[in-house]
């Protein structure tokens, strides 16, 4: 058994407004499955595939108040095109971010309701992932953080040092996951999670309970009777466990 990574959650309290950002940001077409969820994924796609990690943006009631533990980075191909993309962004309701960054060859943006991402200088490493390059997790500890999700997931771990983990896909397409080591600690639920999905004739609940055996713990975020089971790494990061598909 195994899951992959095939979408991003984002919370907001107007998930039409924020998804037609992301839409616009990715360049992806937007659906809506039900009032308070706007889901994007690019053109063409058929979910699940892995050359994308989608976009699920989901209503909820409380802002957000501090900075997110998951964000994700964008790519470009060229100076001028982080130039025009970073312009593009601003124009679309986008604001410069500060994270501590510091000198940088990155630009730092939060998005309409605040989230942070990153529009990133041309590098060779994200050449072929679309526009999405990379989904950046912080935590306390990469090395853990490969162990677990390295055993999660069927993706391929790339590297891993004190500093930073980095996955793809086992099929070498779409963007990264990548956990990098920082000392801030997490105080709130996290308004970005990862939904992973078994593989279709694969059991859900034994999953989960693999799952909980390499150090998942079930999760309460107020998701009530759902046909997902919601669970958080050993760093206490929310995930979805979505049905076999």
């Amino acid at each position: 058994m195994a899951t992959r990574l095939v979408q991003i959650a984002m919370n907001a309290q107007d998930d039409s407004v924020l998804g037609r950002f992301w839409a616009e940001a990715l360049g992806w077409g937007v659906d809506s499955e039900e009032p308070g969820v706007t889901n994007l994924e690019p053109v063409g796609l058929t979910y699940p595939d892995p050359a994308a990690v989608c976009v699920d943006v989901l209503r909820v009631p409380e802002p957000k108040t501090v900075k997110n533990r998951v964000h994700v980075d964008l790519a470009t191909t060229s100076a001028a095109h982080q130039a025009e993309l970073v312009a593009r962004l601003r124009g679309l309701g986008a604001t410069p971010a500060d994270v501590g960054q510091g000198d940088v060859p990155w630009t730092v943006l939060a998005d309409p309701e605040g989230n942070e991402f990153c529009v990133l200088e041309p590098r060779e490493i994200y050449r072929d992932t679309g526009p999405m390059a990379a989904v950046v997790v912080d935590c306390a500890d990469p090395r853990a953080m490969a162990r677990f999700w390295g055993e999660a997931m069927d993706w391929t771990l790339h590297q891993v040092t004190d500093e930073l983990a980095v996955l793809r896909s086992a099929k070498g397409v779409g963007p990264y996951l990548e956990f990098l080591r920082t000392a801030d600690a997490k105080t709130v639920k996290n308004r970005i999670h990862l939904d992973l999905r078994p593989y279709p004739g694969d059991d859900q609940a034994a999953e989960a309970a693999r799952l909980r055996a390499l150090g998942a713990t079930p999760a309460d975020v107020g998701q009530g009777d759902v046909p997902w089971t919601v669970l958080a790494d050993p760093e206490g990061n929310e995930f979805c466990l979505l049905t076999p598909r």
